[in-house]
C-alpha cells in the first residue's frame, strides 16, 4: 500500500487526525475571503451574459475545415468590430465544430446587418448565399430558461431540506447543507464573473450541476459522521 493509500486509510479508521474543527477559524478566514472575491467580481464585473440572455443577432459562416481555426476567428471578430456599427463593436466570434465560424452581435437593423454581412464576405470569401446564414435571437427564450431553472431551484431546495430533516432528525444539518450549497454555487458565478466568461444556458446546466454534486457530497459527510458517532457514550467519549 501506497504512503498516501495508507494515510487515507489512516484518516477513515480514525488511527490518525487533522485537527479541522481546532483550526475552524483558519478554515473560516479562507473560506471568507474567496467568498468576498467571488461576490466583489458579481458587484464590479457582473457577469458576461450570452446572446441567448440579451437577445441578438448571430451569423453562421460555413468554410473549409482549414479555415475553421482561431486565427480566422480573430481576423473575423476585428473585421466585424471595423465596420462602425456601434452594436457590433464588440463582437462574440468562435470556431462551431470544424466547419463554421459564429459571429454574435448585439441586435441590428437592416442596414446595420447587411454592413455586417459584406465584412464577413470580405473577411472570409465565403458565399453570402450559400455559405452565409442569419438569425435573430430573441431574449425570451433565455429568460425563460433562467425563470424555469430558478422555479426548479426553489422547489429542489425545499424538498431537500425536508428531506435531510427527515432522514438526520436534526434541522441544524438541513441549515449546513444550504450554507455549504451557497458556498459553492457564490464561488462558481463569482469565478465566471471575474473571468469573463459567455453565460450560456449550458452554463446554467452546469451551475445545477454543481449543486447536485454539492448536495450529494454533504450528505455524505453527515452521513459518516453519524456512522462515527452512534456508540460514542458507550465508548466514553463525547
Amino acid at each position: 500500500m501506497g504512503k498516501f493509500s495508507r494515510l487515507g486509510n489512516e484518516l477513515y479508521s480514525g488511527r490518525r487526525s487533522i485537527d479541522f474543527v481546532g483550526r475552524r477559524w483558519i478554515w473560516y478566514a479562507v473560506s471568507a475571503v474567496i467568498v468576498l472575491v467571488a461576490i466583489s467580481g458579481l458587484y464590479f464585473k457582473g457577469l458576461n451574459m450570452g446572446i441567448e440572455f440579451t437577445g441578438g443577432a448571430q451569423y453562421r459562416v460555413s468554410l473549409p475545415q482549414s479555415q475553421v481555426t482561431q486565427d480566422t476567428a480573430d481576423e473575423l471578430r476585428v473585421a466585424v468590430a471595423d465596420t462602425g456599427v456601434d452594436a457590433a463593436s464588440a463582437p462574440v466570434v468562435t470556431t462551431s465544430g470544424e466547419n463554421a465560424i459564429l459571429v454574435q452581435t448585439e441586435p441590428l437593423t437592416g442596414s446595420e446587418s447587411e454592413r455586417i454581412v459584406d465584412a464577413i464576405v470580405e473577411a472570409t470569401g465565403a458565399d453570402p448565399e450559400a455559405d452565409l446564414s442569419q438569425e435573430e435571437i430573441g431574449a425570451s427564450w433565455g429568460q425563460e430558461v433562467a425563470e424555469r431553472s430558478l422555479t426548479g431551484l426553489g422547489v429542489f431546495l425545499v424538498l431537500v431540506v425536508l428531506f435531510i430533516w427527515a432522514y438526520f432528525r436534526e434541522w441544524k444539518m438541513s441549515v449546513a447543507a444550504l450554507a455549504a450549497l451557497a458556498h459553492d454555487v457564490v464561488i462558481t458565478i463569482g469565478i465566471y464573473a471575474l473571468s469573463g466568461f459567455e453565460v450560456t444556458p449550458a452554463t446554467v446546466t452546469g451551475v445545477l450541476t454543481i449543486l447536485g454534486f454539492s448536495l450529494y457530497d454533504t450528505v455524505v459527510v453527515f452521513d459518516k459522521v453519524r456512522e462515527n458517532t452512534t456508540n460514542l457514550r458507550e465508548q466514553g467519549a463525547t
